[in-house]
């Protein structure tokens, strides 16, 4: 039986992360804006990141997941306003900088049904706790099968945003949080 494992994310595993994401983008639509504006290796390893895991199966890297400040997800997203900030920071009665976002979370095609992508965020979430920090995502609603997981696993919706490259035909970007009450 296939097993995931967890670990952090090494330099060497970004030309692999790049081809994950890449190849699962034209099923997912994830990231919505596709071609990036800039280097994909941007998109996975994050400026203002705190931590990153990737997730492998059988030995080899099938998924990726990083941690940002809610600050550095700011600066990184460019957003119009802070709609998702004070959404993520009132849902969670705490200020910004104890704020910390789930980011860059995909896996390849053939890891999909193997819990890869829960596992990933299982280890952002225990990661976020464990520096005492309350969990934070957004989502583009097109990405319903995304809502529909993180929904299932606890997350609520609290807010919602028009970052500048969603286009104008497009619902909000849903801002959620994850309360400590939560299973994971």
């Amino acid at each position: 039986m296939s097993r995931v494992t967890i670990r952090e994310r090494r330099i060497e595993d970004i030309p692999r992360l790049v081809e994950i994401l890449a190849e699962q983008q034209p099923q997912s639509r994830y990231p919505f804006r596709w071609p990036l504006p800039f280097p994909t290796e941007q998109f996975i390893a994050r400026e203002h990141e705190l931590a990153a895991f990737v997730a492998e199966l059988d030995g080899e890297v099938v998924g990726h997941v990083c941690i940002q400040s809610v600050q550095g997800q700011a600066i990184t997203h460019a957003h119009v306003d802070d709609s998702l900030d004070r959404a993520w920071s009132a849902g969670h009665g705490r200020p910004a900088a104890d704020l910390a976002t789930v980011s860059s979370l995909f896996t390849a095609l053939s890891a999909r049904g193997h819990g890869a992508g829960g596992t990933l965020l299982d280890a952002a979430v225990a990661w976020i706790r464990a520096h005492d920090l309350a969990p934070c995502l957004d989502v583009v609603q097109r990405h319903s099968v995304a809502l529909k997981v993180y929904e299932a696993r606890g997350w609520i919706r609290v807010g919602e945003a028009r970052p500048p490259w969603l286009p104008d035909d497009e619902p909000p970007v849903l801002a959620m949080i994850l309360l400590p009450d939560s299973r994971k």
